[in-house]
């Protein structure tokens, strides 16, 4: 991903941009050194989440921000459905509830976080039939909106 990142920067003619293999969790970034962290579904998938809201808040320069689009819940999920690995990769299993994640980033320092995009998105019958039965998928179907995707914004002071 790196080498093929470099070469659309070289396509592009950007030269403000840099690009760093890391963890999320540990970004090999200096404190207060960024303007904007940009992120796609990835923090759903990381395990301490907390920890890396923090790491972003670290590299950010006062005034910075992050743009992060990413899964959520409206609801919980089913036991079955929160344990698949199939659900995980496909970002759903990994997703916390909507107003948690929204309090982590808050509880991490950042100001005027704002959703900017919500969209409510469906699980597949296909995936809802291969791990529940058919009563809770019913009762799932009856709260629509339990997965969402959403863009959200929030600034370093």
């Amino acid at each position: 991903m790196l080498e093929r990142a470099e070469i659309n920067k070289q396509k592009l003619g950007y030269e403000n941009v840099e690009f760093r293999l890391g963890e999320i969790e540990d970004l090999p970034i200096d404190e207060n050194s960024i303007d904007v962290v940009i992120s796609n579904c990835v923090l759903n998938l990381v395990p301490d989440k907390n920890k890396a809201f923090s790491e972003i808040f670290r590299v950010l320069k006062p005034g910075g921000h992050f743009c992060i689009s990413d899964i959520v819940l409206n609801n919980e999920l089913p036991e079955s459905i929160l344990k698949s690995v199939e659900l995980y990769a496909e970002c759903v299993s990994g997703a916390l509830l909507k107003h948690e994640y929204l309090n982590i980033i808050s509880e991490s320092g950042f100001e005027n976080v704002e959703v900017k995009i919500a969209r409510d998105t469906m699980l597949s019958e296909e995936s809802l039939n291969a791990y529940l039965s058919p009563e809770e998928v019913n009762e799932f179907r009856s709260n629509q909106s339990a997965v969402q995707s959403i863009t959200v914004v929030g600034y370093k002071p």
